[in-house]
């Protein structure tokens, strides 16, 4: 493969058209030859479909097939080109990432969360990367422990990643797992808290959690299938004994579903949970009889979802059985089954019931009206109320509450102008205090920044919500650029939060906007029921209408809008560039799934089978046909499409590298325009980047690096 010839690159200023006594710095990309991938012809023949792939040879590092060096290669050539494109502005991203980094607090910590007579938290230092897990003992006052200090441990490694953190009852020892190569294989290994010693028992290729026994010594784990990274089975595992012989407590035999074990709040119970997009169920022992079995909480139905919440004898039942937007219930502890729940809170056509929080004394419910977020609390008595937000956009989470015996609830509030701020409430008194709030060093003011929620038309008349945020002097003419996100998938809300990063962007005159498009479930259950399988194309229209209003509000133009989505919101990138790619003049797509056919057939693929209610299976025909008719792969044309800058990580474990890579070979070879097509590879990380808390802020000065060279934006 020839390398690219590497011009001299040069800004040039001249005067816009449409005001003279403007001026506008357009950056001149170079004429740099971008790389052109091998043409190996591969024939996809099914359901009497023939389709003829000739970058298919690309998933062979995946596969360890014969060109796995052939595919390394390319990639690196695609990063020299990208590196060659974006020459002009390395001062402009230094710069950027100089600015973004330094409106973080380096020395900072956490709010301590008290849980078993501890309170916990993790502290950063300056210079440092990762962080310190620690402890004090029944005050803040007491000595420090250092659990875990992550920044020694990195050290090494391109990526470190550790999670999972769990302290045994007894509270000496703490399990957590660490995942070297960002593929989310993790191993769990277990520290003497009082010696500091790190056992000999490291449990590989797990998802990283592990759950422990009122013994103290029998851990309960999820190991992962090392091809498809599919969670099978839960196991049982010993202090001091091999891991080898780690006894199966659950196999779960339906691919289509994810596995899990958890230790209910109440401390009593340990749940195995098996769950697809469509069902789920339960099983469950006492935590202090490691070695009974486990018994089914209620039969498995179809269509029926459930989680379970332990309280003071009975469990609460979150479900959506006969209830399209989730209803609570409750049962006895001896009578599980379905027959014998109780409703406790009705079915609402207006609310979504999205999850329970349970104390003591007290349930907290977060709901969702009109695609807000909503914080009820339930008390003993049956009385009820909800806390109030008064923002036009925002976002409240139910933070970490792990202590049971507790009338403080912790939550965070954020917004797109709020940084995230954790506030205590108390449950009996309805007295909050605000416990921290995101620093932003140099000084942040909200008052210089304007929110608003605005609804578009889509296709078929239904409002879609787009919450926007811009500087204070921004005039509606059109002639600003906006970035507008978005995702659509899987029933995950895509809320307003606060950004440090994205004020780069909005100090240099761009608008931030969020569409909650439909396959998301910010409008309720059937807000995500109308943009899956045969119905996905929704997903894709209301970007796209989102994109029109806002143009036709004049908040910007086709001339100066950018489209940003990753994972699955990078698949709605390539299907809003093929049916519309005219309303952009740009767009980003992060690890974007754009191959969906091709990894849908393929079952040895991470992902696949748990997906087929989300996405359908193509070897069902009238599946085939409609993921075939929007799938961004299958549906390139020749015609101009606008600059896109695409970036994927080798070890991506979610979207292989090899889809992002495909899809941006048959662009190059089929596009009619001369616009600009980048391909960023991390050649170390996986789907969510890098590890360090500085370093993923590289791949943001790109992006804007990216966005502001197609807006003459120099500094």
């Amino acid at each position: 493969m020839k390398r690219s010839t590497v011009y001299l690159l040069s800004l040039s200023v001249i005067m816009s058209c449409k005001n003279p006594k403007e001026k506008t710095i357009v950056y001149a990309w170079p004429s740099a030859k971008a790389p052109i991938a091998t043409i190996t012809p591969y024939k996809r023949i099914i359901h009497g479909d023939t389709v003829i792939d000739n970058y298919y040879w690309m998933i062979d590092y995946f596969k360890k097939g014969p060109d796995s060096g052939k595919v390394v290669n390319y990639l690196k050539a695609e990063n020299t080109y990208l590196n060659t494109m974006m020459k002009g502005t390395d001062e402009l991203q230094a710069n950027l990432f100089k600015e973004m980094k330094g409106r973080i607090k380096e020395k900072d910590e956490s709010v301590p969360v008290f849980k078993n007579g501890y309170f916990y938290y993790t502290r950063t230092e300056d210079g440092q990367q990762y962080f310190k897990y620690c402890r004090k003992r029944g005050s803040l006052k007491a000595k420090e422990e250092i659990l875990l200090d992550v920044d020694v441990l990195a050290k090494g490694n391109a990526y470190y990643n550790a999670t999972g953190f769990s302290i045994s009852p007894d509270n000496k020892l703490l399990a957590f797992g660490v995942d070297k190569v960002s593929r989310r294989q993790y191993t769990i290994n277990i520290k003497n808290l009082e010696t500091g010693e790190i056992y000999n028992d490291a449990i590989p290729n797990t998802e990283g959690g592990a759950v422990w026994a009122n013994d103290n010594k029998t851990m309960f784990y999820t190991s992962k299938n090392p091809v498809t990274l599919l969670s099978e089975k839960i196991k049982k595992h010993k202090l001091g004994t091999d891991t080898k012989a780690d006894v199966v407590v659950y196999e779960e035999r339906d691919n289509t579903n994810y596995i899990g074990v958890e230790r209910s709040k109440n401390g009593k119970y340990i749940f195995i949970g098996s769950q697809g997009t469509l069902s789920s169920a339960y099983s469950v022992i006492d935590a202090g009889t490691p070695e009974a079995d486990f018994k089914v909480f209620t039969t498995r139905s179809k269509e029926v979802l459930y989680d379970v919440i332990p309280v003071d004898g009975k469990f609460l039942i979150r479900t959506n059985w006969n209830a399209k937007n989730f209803r609570l219930m409750e049962c006895p502890l001896d009578k599980t089954g379905k027959e014998n729940w109780k409703e406790v809170i009705p079915n609402r056509s207006d609310i979504l019931l999205e999850s329970v929080e349970a104390f003591k004394s007290y349930v907290v419910l977060s709901e969702r009206k009109n695609g807000l977020p909503e914080l009820r609390v339930l008390k003993k008595d049956g009385s009820d109320f909800y806390i109030k937000f008064e923002e036009a956009a925002y976002n409240a989470l139910v933070g970490a509450n792990p202590e049971y015996d507790s009338e403080n609830l912790r939550y965070t509030y954020t917004s797109l102008t709020t940084p995230g701020t954790v506030y205590e409430y108390n449950l009996e008194t309805k007295e909050q205090i605000q416990l921290k709030q995101q620093a932003v060093v140099g000084g942040y003011d909200p008052k210089n920044y304007v929110t608003e929620r605005i609804f578009a038309t889509a296709k078929d008349g239904t409002k879609i919500p787009i919450a926007l945020v811009y500087k204070k002097g921004f005039e509606k003419n059109g002639n600003a650029p906006l970035l507008l996100y978005g995702y659509g998938s899987y029933g995950a809300s895509s809320d307003v939060n606060f950004s440090s990063p994205r004020l780069s962007l909005l100090n240099r005159g761009f608008v931030f906007a969020i569409a909650n498009i439909r396959g998301g479930q910010e409008m309720g259950r059937q807000w995500y029921e109308d943009g899956k399988l045969m119905k996905k194309k929704n997903t894709f229209t209301d970007f796209i209408a989102c994109g029109e209003y806002l143009i036709a509000q004049k908040y910007t133009s086709n001339k100066h809008l950018y489209g940003h989505g990753g994972s699955a919101g990078g698949l709605l990138m390539g299907a809003v560039v093929n049916l519309a790619p005219e309303l952009w003049n740009g767009v980003i797509a992060d690890v974007p799934f754009v191959d969906v056919i091709n990894t849908m057939l393929d079952e040895s693929i991470p992902l696949t089978t748990n997906e087929f209610d989300e996405w359908g299976n193509p070897k069902q025909k009238v599946a085939y046909d409609y993921m075939k008719s929007y799938s961004p792969y299958e549906n390139i044309e020749k015609k101009a499409y606008p600059n896109m800058l695409v970036t994927t990580g080798l070890h991506d474990s979610q979207v292989q590298y090899f889809e992002p890579a495909k899809w941006v070979a048959k662009l190059r070879a089929t596009k009619t325009d001369k616009n600009v097509l980048l391909l960023k590879t991390n050649m170390e990380f996986g789907h969510g980047g890098a590890s360090g808390r500085f370093d993923y802020l590289k791949d943001v000065s790109l992006r804007w690096a990216f966005l502001f060279a197609l807006e003459g934006i120099e500094k």
